[in-house]
């Protein structure tokens, strides 16, 4: 029995630290990113910024970046239809010191009935993050057992679940309805769920250089000018970013300052300017710039994206609301804060962020915004206002109380041709109001063209 165990004690190795399992990481990040949005009610940009600047999100190879943000992504676009499925297989409500369960259950729940992962693989990593949780882990056995009748029933769950009237909150669904009609609602709700494209906007030359750099990018020239790409892998590895060629700029945000019209030698203002899209175009385009954005370090990243492109403006931080230059501009361009509604395609944590309350408080800011930017526009000027809203207090009922109020500004009507634009994107007034199902997906944005005539 001795010379046994010396054999034993000879021929074994001590045992070391547990490994984690393959994929852990990505999945946890996922986790962490969830449980900021839906708990903590934190931006996911935000979340995201934070975690992946860590030493050890740094290393993390990016197609398990990419893994995570997908999760997440899916949290919070099928929130509801998650929470279906996981409510059929709890007997009672789970305390409210659960920890990170909740997100560890649904990122769970995501890539067993979404995303169609080996259902093995996600139960076990799933009940390891609860065991690792300090508020979760007594619930481990929980999770295994909920987790393992999602992978098997969960799918068929969803079969009779409205999907898109699930995962839309009852506020904003009932607004959209009430301003667009139904019919129009569900398709700007079904639009709003799927994931977005890469659009580009490139450098101003020939129709045939634009083709030529989309045929480069494998993408496709949209009619409104824009490149679309589908199929992508890191940005700052495709053809044309280190040269400066183009910069991502969704089609519909790349609309508002063709609004403004020709501005060669012409002194513009872009307020609210960060991270620096129509600062890019407009100098692009020949205009002296001033771009004007409160945030210093969204300001640093519109100065990176200008350095890149090889192209210059005055940069100012300051509070467009206030700010008071002593001079007059040519065009003042104000992409305005706003409740984003029309850019869930790429912001879904708006759908888990957001309530009507905002909206209001939105709009003030706007109006003020409004009244101190025309202040800024030499007579004869143009003042183009714009928000990535769908909401009409933030767009429509905006400017039409801005010019009752009796300023010295007239709506211009704005001719959908030389924009490539669909005059479906126009309202009666001449504004521009796209949806996020226009040009099979874009922002829900609003824009008027107002000219200044005293």
């Amino acid at each position: 029995m001795a010379r046994a165990q010396s054999k034993q004690n000879k021929t074994s190795k001590p045992a070391g630290p547990a490994r984690s399992p393959q994929g852990l990481a990505a999945r946890h990040l996922a986790v962490q990113l969830v449980s900021d949005v839906l708990i903590g009610r934190q931006p996911f940009d935000q979340s995201w910024s934070h975690w992946t600047a860590r030493p050890a999100i740094t290393t993390l190879e990016p197609r398990d970046r990419a893994l995570a943000r997908l999760i997440a992504a899916t949290v919070l676009r099928r929130q509801g239809e998650l929470e279906h499925v996981l409510n059929a297989f709890l007997t009672k409500p789970l305390p409210a010191d659960k920890g990170r369960l909740w997100p560890i259950l649904l990122t769970a729940a995501a890539q067993l009935v979404c995303l169609g992962m080996p259902p093995h693989a996600v139960v076990d990593i799933a009940v390891d993050l609860a065991r690792r949780d300090r508020g979760a882990h007594r619930f481990a056995k929980l999770a295994n057992a909920v987790l393992r009748r999602v992978g098997e029933h969960g799918t068929g769950l969803l079969a009779d679940q409205d999907g898109v009237r699930c995962n839309t909150p009852d506020w904003l669904w009932q607004r959209w309805a009430d301003h667009y009609g139904s019919a129009t609602a569900r398709r700007i709700a079904e639009a709003s769920l799927s994931e977005a494209a890469l659009d580009l906007t490139l450098k101003p030359g020939t129709e045939a250089e634009a083709q030529a750099w989309a045929h480069k990018l494998g993408g496709a020239l949209l009619p409104t000018g824009s490149v679309r790409v589908t199929q992508h892998g890191r940005i700052e590895e495709l053809a044309g970013f280190a040269g400066g060629a183009w910069w991502v700029q969704d089609a519909a945000a790349a609309l508002v300052v063709r609004l403004a019209g020709d501005v060669t030698g012409r002194s513009v203002a872009d307020l609210c300017a960060a991270p620096g899209g129509k600062t890019a175009q407009l100098a692009a385009a020949g205009a002296r710039v001033t771009a004007v954005d409160v945030s210093a370090a969204r300001l640093n990243r519109l100065g990176d994206n200008l350095a890149r492109l090889h192209l210059q403006a005055d940069v100012v931080a300051a509070d467009a609301a206030t700010w008071s230059p002593g001079c007059t501009f040519d065009v003042v361009v104000v992409d305005a804060p706003c409740s984003a509604t029309g850019t869930i395609r790429r912001h879904p944590d708006i759908l888990r962020l957001k309530r009507v309350e905002d909206i209001a408080r939105m709009a003030e800011l706007q109006g003020t915004l409004l009244r101190n930017s025309a202040g800024l526009v030499a007579p004869g000027g143009v003042l183009v206002y714009a928000t990535c809203s769908l909401e009409p207090e933030e767009g429509e009922r905006q400017v039409a109380a801005f010019l009752d109020q009796g300023s010295q500004f007239k709506r211009e009507m704005i001719d959908p041709a030389p924009f490539g634009a669909d005059p479906a994107w126009f309202t009666p007034q001449g504004e521009l109001r796209t949806l996020p199902f226009h040009l099979a997906g874009m922002d829900g944005f609003y824009a008027a063209r107002l000219r200044r005539t005293g």
